[in-house]
């Protein structure tokens, strides 16, 4: 059962992205596709400013839950989570982050409760903020570059086109699922029932 609610946050489910319309779509914001597809599911809008992101609040397996898209941009994602994170005092533990992950093919879930940045800017930002890799995150596949050469920049900043839109969409609504798996089943069963070869 979901609802809104206005007790104080006990998680964040940061979902990391680039605000403005200029990204939509891209790849690097597959963390924003999957804020949207929670916010259809549990029948909230994320939009409200607050700690450099836009937020809304909700109820997961009775549970207060904060929902965040940081407006800092991506590399610079540390800022909206640590300030959340200080003020409602969450441990690292209760965040999950939410991200795009080039070495996983397109719509493919890897749900993991701790690990390095792997390359991700805006992991790396919040492990910095954070003081700490044990934060549990869910990565979305959007592929790698076509071929060695490909400018990564570009490639992370493109846009999802025909297939690749509609398995992304897919794997967006299935991403936000996992992030309410984790709150309500502990990482263990998520990362069992996510994580598929």
């Amino acid at each position: 059962m979901f609802f809104k609610s206005s007790n104080a946050p006990t998680w964040l489910i940061v979902c990391l992205g680039n605000p403005g319309p200029k990204y939509e779509g891209t790849r690097h914001n597959a963390g924003f596709m999957t804020a949207d597809a929670l916010a259809k599911d549990l029948n909230v809008n994320i939009n409200k400013a607050k700690f450099s992101a836009l937020t809304a609040v909700c109820t997961v397996a009775g549970q207060s839950v904060m929902i965040m898209k940081p407006q800092t941009f991506m590399n610079l994602s540390g800022e909206a989570v640590s300030k959340a994170a200080k003020f409602y005092k969450i441990q690292p533990d209760h965040v999950i982050v939410i991200s795009d992950e080039m070495s996983l093919p397109i719509g493919k879930l890897r749900v993991r409760m701790k690990g390095s940045a792997g390359g991700h800017n805006g992991l790396k930002n919040i492990i910095e903020h954070l003081g700490t890799e044990e934060f549990p995150r869910i990565r979305l596949g959007v592929g790698a570059p076509p071929h060695p050469d490909y400018d990564v920049k570009d490639w992370v900043l493109g846009v999802f086109r025909n297939q690749d839109a509609v398995d992304m969409a897919e794997a967006a609504k299935k991403a936000a699922k996992a992030a309410v798996c984790y709150i309500e089943e502990g990482g263990e069963r998520c990362m069992n029932k996510f994580n598929t070869k």
